[in-house]
């Protein structure tokens, strides 16, 4: 087993190609596994919350509690993170009452500084720039899909330059897969990232790709993956710049009739019918009834997209369990 004991899970950059892959697969084996009376039993975690959550807190919330370990939860209401007492502050003060910190909120430097002076395992549970987790439970659907990682072709469409295109382009460079950004090129990740993650994939074997051409990412594309384009809260001018931008790469019928993708992923949620209060405003505003994919190929590929939010559970419980334990534990006993 790789030596995760007593780490923080800050972003996939800090990963090794071996390690995502163990955690892949870990994740896979954890489908069933409850251990509460095991090596976490009787932790205590901090989940500090700034961006609410479905799927991220009740894995987090889940999985530890399968694996024996306390839970307390703070949201932006109910705790003084950035207001009345500093990030750092409140790092040590967390750092002295629990045994790791699940936070998920707005800019990367929140978590990292929560890890350098909590001094105990941090767990990014999202911030604007990275989804680690994400990543890990993606990455367990398209190896149980294709059997290996390596060589598989992963288009993302829409906008590339935040945590998902981020932490994708990064997976993908670090164990080997090819990952196309199609996009408006304004929408791209960084130059900085970019030329990072290109040195990577020369040793991997992986390829980076850029298109604008929707057509010609999904001809490519073994996994169409695609995410909302605009963040709650964001004022209406930047919604209406947003969809203008990114309406010609849609995932829609066009797109899947012109790829072979066995598989197409959404990090959910998703706007692809009227079903929510969002989705309604945003239909008076614009006139729009399905944003970043259709309705059509949505509940066509439902069963993996669903897969994906089932794998948050599990890629979840498998990061805590090789984070909590003891150097090289396994729990498989091998």
């Amino acid at each position: 087993m790789k030596n995760f004991s007593n780490r923080s899970f800050l972003k996939i950059m800090d990963l090794t190609g071996d390690e995502i892959e163990f955690l892949t697969d870990l994740s896979v084996k954890m489908d069933g596994y409850k251990n509460p009376t095991g090596p976490c039993s009787g932790k205590n975690a901090a989940l500090i919350f700034e961006k609410t959550s479905t799927r991220t807190r009740c894995a987090f919330e889940v999985a530890m509690n399968d694996l024996g370990i306390n839970t307390v939860y703070l949201d932006s209401s109910t705790s003084q993170l950035g207001k009345k007492e500093s990030v750092k502050d409140t790092a040590r003060v967390l750092g002295g009452m629990f045994n790791a910190i699940v936070y998920r909120g707005f800019g990367q430097e929140r978590v990292d500084t929560l890890a350098a002076y909590s001094k105990i395992p941090v767990f990014n549970a999202l911030t604007n720039e990275s989804h680690p987790t994400q990543i890990i439970a993606d990455f367990a659907v398209i190896k149980n899909t294709f059997g290996t990682l390596k060589g598989v072709t992963l288009a993302y469409f829409g906008d590339a330059r935040y945590n998902m295109g981020n932490s994708l382009m990064t997976g993908c460079a670090k164990v080997g897969m090819n990952f196309i950004a199609c996009s408006p090129k304004e929408y791209k990740p960084s130059e900085e990232l970019i030329k990072t993650c290109v040195k990577i994939a020369e040793e991997t074997g992986a390829t980076i790709s850029f298109t604008e051409d929707p057509l010609e990412a999904a001809a490519k594309a073994d996994v169409i993956y695609t995410d909302v384009w605009v963040s709650m809260g964001e004022p209406d001018e930047i919604w209406e710049k947003r969809i203008k931008d990114l309406l010609p790469y849609q995932v829609n019928k066009k797109v899947i009739d012109g790829s072979n993708a066995k598989i197409v992923l959404h990090c959910l949620p998703s706007f692809h019918n009227l079903e929510t209060e969002i989705a309604m405003d945003v239909y008076k505003k614009f006139g729009l009834k399905e944003l970043e994919i259709t309705d059509e190929v949505f509940e066509q590929f439902e069963s993996s997209i669903f897969e994906e939010a089932r794998y948050r559970l599990l890629s979840i419980k498998a990061i805590i369990l090789a984070t909590l334990t003891v150097e090289n534990y396994d729990p498989f006993g091998r």
